[in-house]
């Protein structure tokens, strides 16, 4: 696997995918040769479709995690071997598409005054106050925060896309204090890893899931926090206060206006401006609401 690794690695590296892609091609490839205890090169469509059935039937993937593996797998046949790849034998499965979980203003006002630590709550705090993803938060540098300008630079974010979103002045606030309390500013990181916060790499994306998850406990909140849900909630939060959909496009960086639309299924406002048509039957018996 060795020559082969090099070989995707290469191919991978000449098209400039990201560092995370190329992590996930490299293993999922590994992972399909480890499953037939075989070289890949050596397999062939009737593998994959069966790879493909066992990742349903056995590891209970969703339909995006099986899409995933399949594009890496197309993209080492395809790519790296030079071979043919037919859609129609190996297609990609129907996705399911579920609306989002989110929190109310409320809930979300308990889950940072939660925060088991200050580090955890400046991170709640800013996933909420600008919508960004949970990379994108980690690799926030102490230069992103334009308090000139009132705006965070969001550099390299999905699709290697740079974006700026809004500098809330409460959150401005809570950056300088969380400055003050590090034991050792970072010259470059706005949050800077290890145990003490004092590393010259910045926190990995588990810091942040670790915050979500040990404040929702002593919150109360028995739902499943996590960082993308906070994202959810500034999105969804933003279009009950009035924020027109392509503005919060702009914010979340999605590339097409029908990714944020789905948030107008979560939002209040919309839910609550049409009326049922239940409400306009005249029905016999029917109970006057209370005063």
């Amino acid at each position: 696997m060795t020559h082969l690794r090099k070989m995707i690695l290469e191919e991978l590296q000449r098209r400039h995918y990201s560092e995370g892609t190329t992590r996930y091609y490299i293993r999922h490839v590994e992972r399909f040769a480890r499953h037939f205890n075989c070289s890949p090169d050596r397999l062939g469509p009737q593998h994959i479709r069966e790879y493909q059935a066992q990742l349903f039937s056995k590891q209970k993937l969703s339909p995006g995690a099986v899409t995933n593996h399949l594009c890496a797998l197309r993209f080492f046949y395809i790519q790296t071997l030079k071979r043919r790849w037919s859609i129609a034998d190996t297609p990609y499965p129907k996705k399911t598409h579920r609306l989002p979980t989110i929190l109310s203003q409320e809930e979300v006002a308990q889950l940072i005054d939660a925060a088991p630590t200050p580090f955890y709550r400046t991170i709640l705090m800013t996933f909420y106050a600008s919508g960004i993803r949970n990379a994108e938060l980690t690799r926030l540098k102490i230069s992103d925060i334009d308090s000139q300008r009132m705006v965070i630079h969001i550099q390299g974010g999905q699709g290697r896309k740079d974006r700026d979103v809004m500098l809330s002045p409460v959150l401005l606030e809570e950056l300088r204090a969380h400055g003050r309390r590090l034991r050792k500013q970072s010259s470059v990181w706005l949050f800077p890893g290890n145990p003490w916060h004092t590393g010259d790499q910045p926190i990995d994306t588990k810091t942040p899931r670790h915050a979500c998850q040990y404040a929702a406990r002593p919150a109360g909140i028995r739902k499943r926090v996590y960082p993308h849900m906070l994202r959810h909630c500034f999105a969804t939060h933003l279009l009950e206060a009035g924020a027109d959909l392509h503005t919060i496009q702009i914010l979340l960086g999605h590339h097409d206006l029908k990714e944020t639309a789905r948030y107008l299924h979560l939002s209040q406002r919309h839910l609550h401006a049409t009326a049922s048509p239940l409400d306009s039957l005249e029905l016999k018996g029917r109970l006057q609401p209370e005063r």
